[in-house]
């Protein structure tokens, strides 16, 4: 179990997630508000597509993962942040019913060089569907402080 400090993070770590399953009316109403392309936000127009019907906005499909992630608390107090992610990808359609969960593995844990109280950790997300198939992946960097002296 992480405390969240940046000591608590080593290298092939795995945090899973909680699953989340997507609603038409999400997929929808993100759409509308945020994404409004016909495939994300009708029905008859996605059909036609070449998606064959109705699918989630990429974005939603990071949003939510990001929350799921965060669910678990796994930063606790330590967090300040982050400075962005790498190499994201939507590899396949998040459609309505699909439930999705976050798999993080830690891939890279460093002391910052210049500020000591804090250090970076690098995460590689795959987020899967029910059937444990990725629909989308990505890198991302956390800064952490790290554990106070006793």
């Amino acid at each position: 179990m992480h405390e969240g400090w940046f000591e608590d993070f080593k290298v092939g770590d795995e945090i899973r997630s909680p699953g989340k399953t997507i609603t038409e009316s999400e997929i929808i109403d993100w759409a509308l508000k945020y994404d409004p392309q016909p495939f994300h936000m009708d029905k008859e127009a996605a059909a036609q597509h070449m998606y064959g019907g109705l699918i989630a906005s990429g974005w939603l499909v990071g949003a939510l993962a990001f929350r799921l992630f965060i669910s678990n608390n796994p930063f606790g107090e330590a967090s300040l942040g982050s400075p962005g992610c790498d190499a994201l990808r939507w590899r396949l359609p998040v459609r309505p019913g699909d439930t999705i969960h976050v798999l993080i593995t830690i891939a890279e844990t460093r002391p910052s060089r210049s500020k000591p109280d804090r250090g970076i950790v690098t995460m590689d997300w795959s987020v899967r569907n029910q059937r444990d198939e990725i629909v989308m992946t990505m890198q991302s960097i956390q800064l952490l402080l790290r554990r106070p002296a006793d």
